[in-house]
């Protein structure tokens, strides 16, 4: 039988993925779905604060960079509980700006809620 902690970080894994696979859909409306209404994002330039904020900020990053593919790797649980989490891992993305290609890669926080029956993000923190 499951131990009940791995059934847990197997269902906040698969949040995750679908985190990823959405950011990577460069489909800000799909992608907010994920997100709480009252989050607090920390990005290297600029802190936004709830969900419209932050959709604005994802949506000009999708704008800027084209063909941008982003992962995340080396998931670490810190915490989880039932209805909270928190994830540190790393992160890649490479894309086109102005016809260049560019890449970056970082550290990222984010923790999560789970509210009627849903997991969604509640902070982001990347840094370079």
């Amino acid at each position: 039988m499951e131990n009940r902690t791995d059934a847990l970080i197997a269902e906040l894994d698969a949040f995750m993925a679908e985190y990823d696979k959405r950011t990577n859909a460069h489909d800000v409306n799909r992608w907010r779905e994920l997100v709480a209404a009252d989050a607090t994002y920390w990005f290297t330039d600029g802190s936004f604060e709830g969900i419209d904020a932050i959709a604005d900020a994802v949506q000009r990053t999708f704008d800027e960079i084209q063909d941008e593919v982003y992962t995340i790797s080396d998931l670490h649980w810190v915490s989880a509980s039932a209805d909270c989490a928190v994830v540190r891992y790393r992160f890649h993305w490479m894309g086109y700006t102005n016809g260049q290609r560019r890449e970056g890669q970082g550290r990222g926080t984010n923790a999560m809620i789970k509210q009627n029956g849903r997991w969604q993000m509640i902070h982001e923190h990347l840094s370079a």
